[in-house]
């Protein structure tokens, strides 16, 4: 197998190992935030945190975060490089540049501070260290058989489907995650093991919790009237503007932390910390905010909340997951934006029911429509977004609302930033993802590997070299072709020269020239490649 690759009968079998595998993994994500945060909060039910906060004394809900957040500071300085906790991003970006490999240090280091940021009041979700953690595994499993590029995409896809099916019991969804956002193509050879996978991680997900949905809805949520179905639309156009809200809300707290981080000379290990302190003296007042939100989601869904309500854990929500994110401390997005979009859907079906009566059904619907439409324009995913709030909710009867919810939001949010959260995510790391791979290719290929040097027969003339160098135009040997292409396209040249720069008082040395069709055969090919697996 490492030799040859795996034949497809072996391929298959990796891919139920590496589902059996991430569905555990996942499974003791998700056990261990609940027996660590049964233990730090002193509680027996961690579904009903929220509602069990307000017997506690107000300096345990603020001490907690902040030794949480010391925790997470001190894990992610001593495993990371940059204290960034990975993410679902950064598995994207291994699948497309890295021959589905991610970091594995880094991200055992992010699925631990993770799980401390979970576990003592961080407000975000567990999907996205779910999602890198199965990375992981995937990348272990690669590396041990020499995987090439394709076969190392789809034993990623495989264990993120896992990871996904066995957090939320939906291997629908899972599968169509792990070929929507991770991949980001349907090639059929890779939907029959991705499917095995996810199927693999949701038996072993319900042998723990049973066939159950996460979510409990209310009997009666239908449509009254098609006539209503316009609500709907206006509701996606509402639910795509408070996605970008939440997206841009993060970037900008990253950016003024990161800011306020040097200017302050302080250290990273005190940056989590910070963020803990702010989340704590939130939760004091409003407990909502504390963790992944799902006792609130639960009551938006089933309509317990009033519009005012609603209203303000909208503002709160936004606020807390931006002081999460923007203080470093890790987790994922998906479990925040269901929980900001179930309360915007219930605030505007209170509103819409309340002007329309004789027309509407139940405000519930609209707050299921909102937590999806919320959450598909965030991940950029409106299949699997669709899919995984059908099946966390068993409501397959309300297909309508949610699917022309999602498609408003969607397009309307993927115009007002990079596509996605994780796209634009990568693209402020100067990750070109979101145009396609016409885009990226390019930065695979460095210069020195696509040159041809200056020995050889069919190379440039090294007096020719020279004279190109000494007119200012010349490239460095760890340049990217992203780099040298648009040199040939601001002028005539057939070639650049190419030469590693030496001190300030050593001359540069040839190592030889890169030739205009070089770069584009090298280009050519990349793209022949990409489009082959993808069509596969």
């Amino acid at each position: 197998m490492r030799e040859r690759g795996p034949s497809q009968l072996q391929f298959w079998f990796l891919a139920l190992l590496i589902g059996i595998v991430a569905g555990f993994a996942a499974l003791g994500f998700r056990k261990g935030i609940d027996g660590l945060q049964a233990f730090v909060y002193g509680t027996d039910d961690v579904s009903r945190l929220h509602s069990f906060m307000t017997s506690l004394e107000w300096y345990w809900i603020v001490v907690i975060p902040v030794m949480g957040g010391l925790v997470v500071g001190l894990i992610l300085h001593l495993t990371t490089g940059d204290g960034r906790a990975r993410s679902v991003a950064d598995v994207i970006e291994g699948s497309a540049l890295r021959e589905g490999r991610v970091e594995i240090k880094e991200g055992l280091g992010s699925a631990l501070a993770s799980f401390v940021t979970l576990s003592t009041g961080g407000s975000t979700g567990r999907e996205g260290p779910v999602v890198h953690l199965a990375g992981v595994i995937s990348t272990y499993v690669s590396k041990l058989i020499r995987a090439d590029g394709i076969t190392g995409r789809d034993l990623l896809g495989c264990a993120v489907a896992a990871g996904v099916s066995a957090s939320f019991n939906a291997p629908i969804a899972g599968a169509l995650f792990a070929l929507e956002v991770i991949l980001r193509h349907f090639a059929v050879h890779a939907f029959a093991p991705i499917v095995i996978a996810s199927v693999a991680g949701t038996v072993i997900s319900r042998l723990e919790f049973g066939d159950v949905t996460e979510f409990v809805l209310p009997a009666d949520n239908a449509l009254v009237f098609y006539v209503e179905l316009p609500a709907f639309l206006l509701l996606g156009l509402v639910c795509g503007l408070v996605a970008v809200i939440l997206m841009r809300s993060v970037f900008w707290a990253d950016d003024v932390a990161t800011h306020l981080s040097g200017w302050m000379k302080l250290h990273p290990v005190l940056r989590p910390a910070i963020a803990g302190l702010v989340l704590g003296g939130i939760a004091v007042w409003f407990p909502h905010v504390i963790g992944v939100g799902y006792e609130t989601t639960s009551q938006a869904l089933t309509g317990s909340l009033l519009f005012h309500e609603a209203m303000v854990f909208i503002v709160l929500k936004i606020i807390a997951v931006a002081v999460t994110m923007g203080g470093r401390m890790g987790g994922g997005i998906f479990s925040p934006a269901m929980m900001v979009g179930a309360l915007t859907g219930l605030a505007f079906g209170i509103v819409a029911t309340a002007i329309f009566p004789n027309v509407s059904g139940e405000e519930t619907l609209y707050a299921l429509a909102g937590m999806g439409a919320v959450a598909a324009a965030v991940l950029g995913a409106p299949i699997s977004t669709t899919l995984i709030v059908f099946e966390l909710t068993g409501d397959w009867q309300t297909g309508l609302a949610v699917m022309v919810s999602v498609s408003l939001s969607t397009a309307l949010a993927s115009k007002l930033v990079d596509r996605s959260f994780f796209l634009t995510q990568l693209e402020r790391r100067d990750v070109h993802l979101a145009a396609g791979p016409q885009a990226y290719l390019l930065a695979l290929f460095r210069v020195a590997e696509v040159m041809r040097a200056k020995d050889d027969p069919k190379g440039a003339a090294e007096e020719a070299c020279w004279e190109v160098v000494e007119s200012g135009l010349y490239l460095d040997a760890n340049a990217t072709l992203e780099q040298a292409m648009p040199l040939f396209e601001a002028g005539n040249e057939v070639f650049i020269p190419v030469v590693t720069l030496g001190g300030e008082d050593q001359p540069p040395e040839l190592l030889g020239a890169l030739f205009q069709v070089d770069a584009l055969r090298a280009y050519n090919k990349a793209l022949a490649q990409t489009a082959a697996e993808e069509h596969s």
